[in-house]
């Protein structure tokens, strides 16, 4: 069991990172690939305030999601906004996640950082395994995320403008719903969140210049396990990565992690292409 906690908190790093590229993918149909480097940097910026500066942890929170958010913000009015179709946001967002790469090397250089947790540190045994309270935490957040998420979409008129904009931008401006001014703000928030995730997701990770590379991967495959747009496809791709790099890394080798993950998406997606959640739509020409 102790292998399958480790799978499962992992995984729920994954899911955290879809859930956030679904925030904005729901509200502008955009897809932010630098959604893993802002939480990136949300574990540095967690670092340096619990370690370099020994401030309180909450006042870290606050300090992370504040400066995310302003990061993510700029990358909406500067990456996002001035271009005019989704494929061509590919590219600017992707060229925002090798900026951040590059930068956050340039500041915190590249040796892996320990950011501590700022809860309980003793190992848990729960259900025959040992896990840390970190990992839990992580589970945790990453399940009620998702519930709030989904509840928020479907019962305040914030959500359901936030999916008739999904559905379609241009009826939903027809009916007195300010898009571009939602559409910032919901990338904003998807930039707070991963600030603010940075102090769950450091004291796994730890602070690198390298995770944003490899969440925005496995966060992806996750979010084509689960499907695009659906935030409970989001939480089980992810938990499914997770859990399937873990069992391969022990059974079959580290260097077969990887391939187990790709091959269960290959499985996945030849068996329901739009993936476990999502949802295939069909057009009348």
């Amino acid at each position: 069991m102790t292998l399958v906690w480790s799978g499962l908190a992992l995984g729920a790093v994954y899911a955290l990172v879809a859930i956030g590229y679904n925030i904005v993918f729901l509200s502008s149909r955009t897809f932010n690939f630098a959604q893993a480097q802002l939480m990136m940097v949300g574990t540095f910026v967690a670092y340096t305030g619990l370690v370099t500066l020994r401030l309180p942890a909450l006042v870290v929170a606050v300090l992370a999601a504040v400066t995310v958010l302003l990061l993510a913000g700029l990358e909406e009015r500067f990456a996002v906004r001035p271009v005019p179709d989704h494929e061509t946001q590919l590219v600017t967002t992707l060229g925002v996640a090798t900026l951040l790469n590059g930068l956050t090397q340039l500041v915190w250089g590249g040796q892996p950082l320990t950011v501590p947790f700022f809860g309980p540190q003793d190992v848990v045994e729960l259900v025959g395994g040992r896990v840390y309270p970190v990992e839990i935490a992580l589970l945790i957040v990453a399940v009620l995320l998702v519930v709030g998420l989904t509840q928020l979409s479907r019962r305040s008129m914030l959500g359901l403008a936030l999916m008739g904009m999904s559905e379609d931008r241009e009826a939903a401006q027809l009916r007195g719903v300010d898009v571009r001014r939602l559409a910032f703000w919901a990338f904003a928030a998807s930039g707070a969140l991963a600030g603010l995730l940075g102090l769950l997701v450091g004291p796994k990770t730890y602070a690198v210049a390298t995770l944003g590379a490899a969440l925005a991967l496995k966060g992806f495959v996750a979010l084509a396990i689960g499907g695009f747009g659906s935030l409970p496809g989001a939480l089980v791709g992810g938990l499914t990565v997770g859990l399937v790099e873990s069992v391969a890394a022990r059974y079959l080798g580290a260097e077969y992690s990887n391939l187990s993950v790709f091959a269960v998406l290959l499985v996945v997606l030849m068996t329901r292409p739009a993936g476990l959640f999502g949802r295939v739509r069909e057009r009348v020409v």
